[in-house]
């Protein structure tokens, strides 16, 4: 039997074919019966036509040929599989992971950010989330998949950066599936989705992946260009698997630099090339050009209101691939990024400026208490005017300066309050540890705590507190930190949750957990049953797969 993805494009190219057969029917219908049968019974005379020949001139390749004939080899596609869950839909929590957008229909909405905050979250509805669902190949990063018995099928495009194996995709083309399959330039077109692969590490901030599979030889590798090199109106080349249409080949130029599609905390870390080169759903991870041929951005989104292309695209700039790729195949496969601990709102109006006293800086809204802020004497009301000296233009500006100091590195910052300038030294912090101590929440792939038998499930645990105990009525134990990829983290298990049975059997304490997960074997069925310490009213979630 055909796979999904096969059935799919049959009927895709299909219908296609079958359109184009009726109306190139209805064209020689109409011709036949303008002219009835009566040019068939005359016989001209063709003697003096001449017969065609094809020409075998020469064409000096352009740019664009030069340019798909190099990396070419080095796109992949990508499938994945999510396999049917045992979980009803209606016991389900939701994905942790899932992609929030403010409502694009309120633009009056306020934008409220963090420099500690997640890399998702902020308020909104569902229309960003449909987004991605209808118009990227990738999983959609709200559904564990699967959950009507059928196994789904997600397809999109990846690019080798390493011989040894090493993918740059999108965090959500893979995003939640089970299996993850490469299929290369030169493997055989055929129904087989291609050689497994596995999650090196996420990074949910700027939706960006690395994933590996294994070779016996070099394999061929893209160059990574500068996109802080490239210009609003410059060329650029785009390949990818739009429609599981392997090795696409689009081209346009830069539209804009520096575009955020997702306000607020969700768009901190995403500021992204416009670009009008043609991109589709299965596009999603595949390389953007530059007419040297390297890339300066991972194409990841699309603006449509006609489930189609429509000449706005958005690629990750290839500056912030880098510096993320390089902190996902390090040791602890997680990007660090640095934080303050305040919080600010972006797109105030002038008339704050000027009762303020301040044309540009940051105007702090929030200080979490006991962070790297708070111990150097910021306080809600300061503008903070300057980093190290260098004045500091907006909330944007703010963030990424921070988020790219190494935690436990000082900065000066220079800051107003009541119009008179001062300054302070801050000791920067952990952004993930940061927003971990806000929540009450352990950061993800916190090394602590992590078992022998935590280790089989992929998370780590330890005891909850008294406290926490007495306010669920229930004893268990805390998950601390999943790790990407883990049959927790396929489970949907989140830091902060907390497993008080498993398969039926207590888990109020740590050496219960391990007692029961050491009993475990692969090809059990395993079944959590998990509570929300911030929501003990929602009661008991039962979340299990196979493991």
């Amino acid at each position: 039997m055909k796979s999904l993805l096969a059935r799919l494009r049959s009927h895709r190219l299909a219908s296609t074919f079958v359109l184009l057969a009726t109306l190139s029917a209805a064209l020689v219908g109409g011709s036949f019966a303008a002219h009835g049968v009566r040019g068939q019974e005359r016989t001209s005379d063709s003697t003096d036509a001449t017969p065609l020949k094809v020409a075998n001139s020469t064409i000096e390749p352009n740019p664009f040929v030069k340019i798909a004939k190099a990396v070419g080899p080095a796109v992949v596609n990508i499938n994945t599989q999510t396999l049917p869950k045992a979980v009803d839909n209606k016991n389900r929590r939701p994905n942790p992971h899932t992609r929030v957008q403010p409502n694009p229909q309120n633009p009056g909405d306020d934008d409220d950010n963090q420099d500690q905050g997640p890399g998702q979250g902020g308020q909104g509805d569902n229309n960003f989330q449909d987004f991605f669902n209808r118009f990227f190949g990738g999983q959609a990063p709200d559904q564990d998949g699967g959950d009507d018995g059928q196994v789904r099928e997600s397809l999109g495009s990846g690019f080798i950066v390493d011989p040894k194996g090493y993918i740059i995709t999108n965090n959500h083309v893979i995003e939640k599936a089970d299996k993850i399959f490469v299929k290369l330039s030169t493997d055989p077109d055929s129904q087989d989705l291609g050689r497994p692969a596995r999650v090196i590490g996420t990074d949910k901030a700027t939706d960006l992946a690395v994933i590996k599979i294994d070779t016996s030889s070099p394999l061929p590798t893209v160059k990574m260009g500068n996109s802080d090199q490239a210009q609003v109106g410059d060329w650029v080349e785009a390949i990818g698997s739009p429609f599981a249409l392997a090795q696409t080949v689009t081209a346009g130029i830069v539209s804009a630099k520096n575009r955020t599609i997702e306000p607020g905390v969700a768009g901190q870390f995403q500021h992204f090339i416009q670009t009008d080169a043609a991109i589709n759903p299965g596009n999603s991870g595949g390389p953007l050009l530059n007419m040297n041929g390297e890339v300066i951005g991972v194409n990841t989104a699309i603006y449509t209101q006609s489930a189609g292309y429509q000449g706005i695209g958005f690629a990750m700039p290839s500056n912030t691939v880098v510096s993320v790729y390089n902190d996902l195949i390090s040791p602890s496969h997680k990007v660090t990024r640095g934080s303050i601990g305040i919080s600010f709102r972006s797109g105030l109006s002038g008339a704050v400026n000027r009762v303020y006293g301040f044309k540009n800086g940051v105007l702090v809204q929030q200080v979490q208490p006991g962070g790297p802020a708070d111990k150097g004497g910021i306080k809600p009301g300061d503008i903070i005017t300057s980093i190290d000296g260098r004045s500091i233009k907006d909330g944007d500006d703010l963030v990424n300066d921070i988020a790219s100091r190494r935690p436990g590195s000082s900065i000066r910052l220079g800051y107003l309050r009541d119009g008179k300038q001062a300054d302070a030294t801050i000791t920067v912090g952990d952004r993930d540890k940061v927003f971990a101590d806000l929540t009450g929440q352990k950061p993800e792939n916190a090394p602590d705590n992590t078992s022998e038998a935590g280790e089989k499930l992929g998370i780590a645990v330890r005891q909850v507190t008294d406290q926490t105990a007495a306010r669920l009525h229930t004893s268990g134990v805390v998950i601390q930190a999943v790790r990407p990829g883990s049959f927790a983290d396929l489970q949907g298990l989140e830091p902060g949750l907390v497993i008080v049975r498993i398969n039926k059997h207590p888990t109020g304490t740590k050496d219960q957990f391990d007692s029961v997960v050491k009993g475990l074997k692969s090809g059990d069925d395993v079944v959590f049953e998990v509570m929300d310490p911030h929501h003990p009213e929602n009661g008991i979630n039962y979340v299990g797969g196979t493991l």
